[in-house]
């Protein structure tokens, strides 16, 4: 198997290499770790791809086949169409633009996008043992991803899931209503709770703080919502959750609500599982879906 570089781009920007669905060597981070967390928001397009272009060098892009780039928001052909949570990068071609870069570096392994959160869903299914398998996952950072593998043509944007009717739930950062990343997001959840952090309105909810305790509740029946529209769409299966606020997961909370919205029997029977993944995961997946790409292109 040709080696690939798989790149993401959430919080930060993290580039590996990669041979047989294993990272070899270190994973280069831009900026370093010890920048502002969602340091990428302010960034203009133009240095976020030179960042990206710059540690993609440092890990050898010169002796890969493909090189695949995990980025938020609707991708399509390699342009980034709408990204809420970067919006900078509104209407730029991210792969026209970071193949510009890495021929002038030498580089010339084709560039394939694709949305982030399918990227972690590959590097999922190669870690976990379920290349086989559809399984679609959540990840919930600063905003909430949706992703499928097999990929499948769409835009499955699940995180923009209506799950409120209220007028007032207006906290997405693309400006919609009701949306499940305005109530999940930690960026919506700071915008909802200007007195207290995330974590402090976790902490509260288990100390029996009676606002935070309907939150959380709320919080779980939005993913619930979400989770079962995409069953009623796509059928039953297995569910992965992960990024940083999995860790505030109830499973068998989050299960319950599922079996009161799911009735019909033979849409019964999906699995909930938090995992942890890492940059890791995700440029694995990235550099998956770019091999796949690659072998279907030629």
């Amino acid at each position: 198997m040709t080696r690939t570089i798989g790149v993401l781009a959430m919080e930060h920007i993290a580039v590996g290499l990669v041979d047989d669905h294993q990272l070899v060597g270190a994973t280069h981070i831009f900026p370093d770790k010890h920048s502002e967390f969602d340091c990428l928001s302010e960034m203009p397009a133009e240095e976020i791809a030179q960042g990206m272009a710059r540690e993609i060098a440092a890990c050898g892009g010169q002796e890969v086949g493909a090189i695949g780039v995990g980025f938020p928001g609707v991708i399509k052909g390699g342009i980034v169409e709408e990204s809420p949570n970067l919006q900078q990068m509104k209407g730029q071609n991210l792969a026209a633009m970071l193949g510009a870069l890495l021929r002038a570096a030498d580089i010339n392994a084709p560039v394939h996008v694709l949305n982030d959160a399918d990227a972690v869903a590959a590097g999922v299914a190669a870690t976990l043992g379920h290349l086989d398998h559809f399984i679609r996952v959540w990840t919930l950072g600063s905003g909430v991803g949706f992703g499928r593998y097999p990929q499948a043509e769409g835009v499955w944007e699940g995180g923009h899931s209506v799950v409120s009717l209220d007028p007032k739930e207006g906290f997405c950062n693309c400006g919609g209503t009701g949306h499940l990343e305005g109530v999940m997001g930690h960026r919506a959840m700071r915008r909802r709770f200007l007195d207290l952090e995330p974590e402090e309105v976790f902490a509260h909810a288990r100390t029996g703080d009676e606002r935070c305790v309907q939150f959380v509740k709320y919080w779980h029946r939005a993913l619930a919502a979400a989770t079962a529209t995409s069953i009623h769409m796509d059928g039953p299966g297995k569910f992965f959750i992960t990024g940083p606020s999995a860790r505030y997961i109830q499973v068998g909370v989050l299960d319950q609500y599922l079996h009161e919205m799911v009735k019909m029997s033979p849409l019964q029977g999906s699995q909930l599982e938090v995992v942890a993944t890492s940059d890791e995961t995700a440029i694995i997946g990235a550099a998956l879906s770019a091999t796949h790409a690659a072998e279907s292109a030629g």
